[in-house]
């Protein structure tokens, strides 16, 4: 980590609030990226896969920017994720952000073509960058080959990071890959590596690791913050990841924040998702519930 660079630390992957017909809803919004922030997260990451990022257009992306900066919510504390398959849309995204001061751009690779080549995707990301010009800065690569079907390999971060020296800013990876994370943080520690899987986080960061965007930090920011400061494994944690993996993950976290702010219009979701069954809305607050109990006895 640079000595004049702060330590990214723990980011929220925001979960995006809807009405009942599919709207934004706004200030429900702003108030709990601003009870994130308030409660150890030190920024707020948007339109990534847990605030269903691929089902917000560019209209919807400038309202939600707009109602976050309008908040009192600076742009250097926000993260604004990327979900396009085309250069183009990708690129409107990316001016969006920029354009609204985000401190970083958290892009995936295009994720409609399966079995690509490095040397594709390596192409890509030229492009992307070669079009965002003397704006390209603070790119953190986004890897959820569970999501994408696309990995990006550590060579290829490799590639970019060599290729765009100042732009390529570091690495969240969401692969789940305890192997992988290892080799990221080995082969590319002049990068900000971010743990996605809360379970691997603690080990993370006491190999260098800088924090995570992490979707648990919707739900427990205070907790997930001291683990990062620590590096010490929270068993909680784990259990409270074990336990959204029994459902759709997107739909089981908004459960948790609406167990937690007793808010039901946080179940809401746009299609293809759908929303969690009231039953297992009750079993997953009753299961967060046992777990921290069985924490703090």
């Amino acid at each position: 980590m640079s000595a004049t660079r702060d330590r990214f630390g723990l980011s929220a992957a925001m979960t995006l609030p809807f009405h009942a017909d599919g709207a934004i809803d706004l200030p429900r919004l702003a108030a709990h990226a601003q009870w994130c922030l308030a409660n150890g997260c030190s920024s707020v990451t948007v339109f990534g896969t847990t605030g269903e990022g691929p089902s917000v257009g560019l209209a919807g992306r400038q309202q939600v920017l707009g109602a976050l900066l309008g908040a009192g919510i600076p742009g250097d504390r926000i993260v604004g994720g990327l979900a396009a398959t085309s250069l183009h849309e990708a690129l409107d995204q990316a001016r969006l952000a920029l354009d609204a001061g985000c401190k970083a751009l958290l892009v995936p690779p295009p994720f409609y073509f399966k079995g690509v080549s490095d040397d594709g995707l390596f192409a890509w990301f030229a492009a992307f960058f070669g079009k965002l010009g003397a704006a390209a800065r603070d790119v953190i690569l986004y890897n959820i080959p569970s999501v994408t079907a696309v990995p990006l390999s550590v060579a290829l971060v490799g590639r970019l990071k060599a290729a765009f020296p100042g732009v390529v800013m570091g690495v969240k990876d969401s692969s789940g890959d305890w192997a992988y994370t290892e080799a990221l943080l080995a082969t590319h520690k002049d990068l900000v590596i971010l743990i996605g899987d809360e379970r691997y986080l603690a080990r993370g960061v006491a190999l260098g690791g800088e924090g995570a965007i992490s979707g648990l930090a919707n739900v427990c920011p205070d907790k997930l913050a001291r683990l990062i400061d620590k590096a010490e494994p929270n068993e909680a944690i784990n259990q409270l990841v074990e336990l959204v993996l029994r459902y759709p993950v997107t739909p089981a976290v908004k459960a948790l924040v609406a167990h937690r702010t007793g808010d039901a219009a946080w179940l809401n979701v746009r299609p293809p998702l759908v929303p969690i069954a009231v039953g297992d809305a009750a079993v997953i607050g009753a299961s967060h519930d046992a777990i921290f109990n069985r924490k703090a006895a």
